[in-house]
């Protein structure tokens, strides 16, 4: 067993830093003396290194507790989220330094590529981690297996179409490490069903008002509840261009007969003229 100011010696980290780390319930000591002092074992310091690898990407210590507290993640999921995180930053790292090194060699090579090729592929990994069941049931049906999709998806992957999408992604959440760790650690199925619920109840109100103006107060009020709702479920900052986007897929024809066939003939349309006129680019 391990003090803190031994702990602190051997980290790095402030004394002060552990003791916060114990009161918000991130890294609990595993005994402490009879004075009070704290002690920590193998295992919290295993516990602590997991902590630290975290930090190394800014994500908020909230988000960490979370992360650590989940009952589905096991310490070896844990080490391999971080691994493909700290390869993705390496690589990251080793496209910029080599940018550089060309611009000093009178070289200026123009790649605006959002995503490269490693982290396409963890883009493509989480996807299917997460993916819900009767989308995987889809997947199956068209594809044949998961692993035809997981190629088509990387296929796909680098086409300019899809980059700008990318770029759309990069755009409303602030930043590309931003974007990069909401895509790859998205919302559990169970958060994803209750925004689902909340999303429909909102189109149910915008149906029930398709009589009135898209720039009436009360279809206003109900787009301005369903902004903050997929600002909530994707965590970004500006959910300007987020919704824009929901607007351009009620134009879908797949969306468009969908909707119409549970709202009413227009209702797509309706929707996608309400959310645009709502954020009318100012």
């Amino acid at each position: 067993m391990k003090t803190v100011k031994e702990i602190s010696n051997l980290t790095g980290i402030s004394v002060r830093t552990l003791h916060y780390y114990d009161e918000i319930g991130l890294l609990r000591p595993t005994a402490k003396t009879e004075a009070g002092y704290r002690l920590y074992d193998d295992k919290a310091l295993e516990t602590l290194q997991q902590i630290l690898f975290f930090r190394e990407f800014d994500i908020p210590l909230k988000e960490i507790k979370a992360l650590m507290d989940s009952p589905t993640l096991d310490t070896n999921r844990i080490l391999q989220m971080q691994r493909r995180m700290l390869v993705i930053k390496r690589d990251r790292l080793e496209r910029i330094i080599a940018s550089i090194d060309s611009i000093l060699k009178g070289e200026n090579p123009m790649d605006f590529t959002i995503f490269n090729q490693t982290e396409i592929e963890a883009l493509c990994q989480a996807a299917a981690d997460h993916m819900p069941d009767f989308v995987r049931q889809s997947v199956l049906q068209e594809f044949g297996s998961l692993e035809n999709w997981k190629q088509n998806y990387l296929d796909r992957a680098s086409r300019e179409d899809m980059q700008k999408g990318y770029q759309k992604m990069v755009q409303w959440y602030g930043s590309k490490d931003k974007a990069m760790n909401a895509m790859t650690n998205p919302p559990g199925q169970e958060v994803g069903a209750a925004f689902a619920k909340r999303v429909e109840s909102i189109e149910q109100k915008l149906a029930a008002g398709r009589h009135l103006p898209v720039d009436s107060f009360e279809i206003r009020q109900i787009i301005g509840e369903y902004g903050f709702v997929m600002k909530r479920l994707y965590q970004v900052e500006r959910e300007a261009e987020l919704m824009r986007t929901v607007a351009s897929s009620y134009r879908d024809p797949l969306s468009k007969t969908r909707l119409d066939a549970k709202y009413g003939e227009g209702s797509s349309d309706f929707f996608a003229d309400a959310i645009e006129a709502f954020y009318l680019p100012r």
